[in-house]
Order: C-alpha cells, then structure tokens, then sequence
C-alpha cells in the first residue's frame, strides 16, 4: 500500500480524500489544512463521514516528517516553495494546479528539489491536465497528417459553489474593465499555455510557434442568480479565455473556455448552442472528427459535489502509483504509462 497526504481539503481535497480511501493500493497517511479550525480534527470529519483515525495538522513540518510515498497537493494556489520542501522530504507529487510541462525554467528548481530527495512531481486534473492536452492527444493517434487540434469547455458557473473565486479571481459581478484588468488571465495562462506546448511538440508542429491569449467578456442585461448572489445588469456575466498556438498564419492548435452564468440574459447574447454544457475535442487532419464529452459540468438546481471537480481529484489520485513508480525528476504525461481508474470496491 503507498501512503498519501492530502494537502488542503477544498473540494479537489475532499474528494481526492475519498477517492484514496477507497483505491486498492492507496492508504491515506495525513492531511495538511489551512485554518486552524480544522487543525486536530479527524479527516473522517471533515469530508463528512465517521472518524477514520486520521488528524488533520496546519503544521508543514508534521507533514513534512511523516512517512508516506505520495502528496496530493492541492490548495487554491500554488507554492513552489512548499513543493520544493516536499519533494526534497523524499514524497512524491501529484498536483492539479500547475507543471504539467514546464519551461525549463520553471522546471529546473523544482527538479532539483526531486533530484534530491528522490521524488517525483506530476502535475495533472482535468482543465488544463487532461482535456486540455492529455485525452485530445490520445485521440489524435486516430488521424494522420494533422493540422489543427482544438479542446474546448462549456460550464454553466451558476453551479460553481465557490462564491470567492467566482467574485474576487474569476471576476465576475464586478466591472468589465476590473475583470479585464484582474487576476484571472495570468493565472489560467500558467497552465493553458503549457497544455498548448504540450499539443505542439507532441504532434510536432514547428517548434516556436507563437502563443496567442485573448479573452472577452459578457454582461447581464437583467438580474442574474448565481453563487456570489445577484448579478446586476451591467455586471460581469460571462467570460471566455481562447490560447492558440499559430504557425506561420494558420492556428494549429487552439484551446478555449467558456463559462456563462446561464444564456438568458447576457450581452453578447453567447449561448452553449443546442450540445449544451460539454468538453469538446476536434481534431482536423485525416479523417476530421469532433468528441463530445458530458458530465462533467453540475447542473443548476442539483446538490452534491461538482462532477468536474471530482474528476480533478481522480485523476490524480488514480495517478499515484504511477508516479511513485516513476524516475525522480518531473514526469509529464508522456512519460508515464497508461493510467486507468479502478472498480468500485464492491466490484473487486
């Protein structure tokens, strides 16, 4: 059994928590949390479910000194130094929230830091780390002579139970220009920009091709209910984020985010179109074919977990063994082998 710490308990946390629990090969071993209201308290608690006999701590260096193969690190933003520490204490790392294929650059501290500790770092989740990159090259493999790959999200945020990153990161209900002007790019940019260089040099499109960021914004034209509350006309209701990768003239590979507080009343008037909330994968080459992935997005009105949101989780839980097996360094999804989910306990 490989023993993983959790770190932070957001809602990746929480249902990476109990995806570990019920793995095969994965053992939960200790849980880092941010506030000190969760300090001591039984992680079985804390994902509401019974005691399981494991504390959580807000100390890093408890963390640090345990005995476990694997971290799941997964707070809102990252921390390179907290990540340097970890791998240096010889726990490898799989983490949703960046180096999915780094930079030199951005690689070189960090693979120092597994170097020596003898761990590896993995950086994974859905959007950007699986749909963004992962799955739409996979699927490439079906068509030769290819000259455009696209992947593309459609959510509809009114499920998106995260009232502080809706308002103050992703901007929304402020003004256009502060939404403009504000966090959100920069960050999305981290790890859109590496899933695009992933696409590139893996299909082998010309090896600098430039990078193109846009972004546009949508406002209500009524009263909007949404999870920071009422959206008034004026106020930011929708947002779109487009990456593209263009040799010479042409766009070789493109990735897009949509996410609109609902169709009904928003300026641009953008819709979903009839497909709805979905992935979408397009590869142009021989033959051209478009996947449609659904179930990811939560519907309005529906409780429970946000189905992307777990899938982030599970897919790096599903990735631990993996990694651990890994060379010490930072392993991309191309060096890695095949990675599957496992069945349901009952199942085995």
């Amino acid at each position: 059994m490989l023993k993983v710490v959790q770190w932070a308990t957001g809602g990746v946390g929480v249902a990476a928590i109990k995806g570990v629990l019920e793995h095969p090969d994965l053992e939960l071993a200790g849980c880092w949390v941010h506030s000190e209201a969760k300090n001591g308290r039984d992680v079985g608690e804390l994902i509401g479910a019974g005691p399981i006999g494991v504390v959580a701590t807000n100390s890093v260096d408890e963390i640090l000194s345990l005995d476990a193969d694997a971290v799941i690190y997964a707070p809102l933003v990252p921390n390179p130094d907290e990540v340097a520490a970890l791998l240096r204490s010889g726990k490898n790392v799989v983490t949703p929230i960046g180096w999915f294929y780094p930079s030199d650059k951005q690689a070189e501290p960090l693979r120092a830091a597994a170097l020596e500790g003898g761990a590896t770092l993995h950086g994974t989740g859905i959007a950007p780390g699986g749909i963004s990159e992962k799955f739409p090259l996979l699927v490439s493999a079906l068509s030769t002579g290819v000259r455009f790959v696209r992947a593309e999200e459609f959510s509809d945020l009114r499920t998106y139970e995260a009232p502080d990153v809706v308002r103050h990161v992703m901007g929304f209900g402020g003004e256009p220009d502060n939404a403009l002007s504000g966090p959100m790019q920069k960050l999305l940019d981290g790890g859109f920009i590496q899933a695009i260089k992933l696409v590139v040099d893996q299909i082998g499109f010309n090896a600098e091709p430039r990078i193109r960021a846009t972004q546009e914004i949508a406002v209500a034209t009524a009263p909007i209910e949404s999870p920071i509350g009422v959206i008034e006309p004026g106020q930011v209701a929708g947002r779109k984020f487009h990456w593209e990768a263009i040799v010479g003239d042409e766009p070789v590979v493109r990735i897009t985010v949509n996410w609109l507080m609902g169709e009904e009343n928003l300026e641009p008037a953008w819709t979903f179109g009839p497909a709805g909330q979905r992935y979408e994968m397009a590869v142009r080459g021989n033959p051209d074919f478009t996947m449609v992935i659904n179930g990811f997005q939560g519907i309005v009105g529906e409780q429970g977990p946000e189905p992307g949101v777990v899938a982030t989780a599970a897919h790096c839980v599903n990735s631990v063994p993996a990694v651990c097996a890994a060379a010490p360094g930072i392993a991309t999804y191309p060096d890695l082998p095949l990675i599957s989910g496992k069945a349901a306990p009952d199942l085995r």
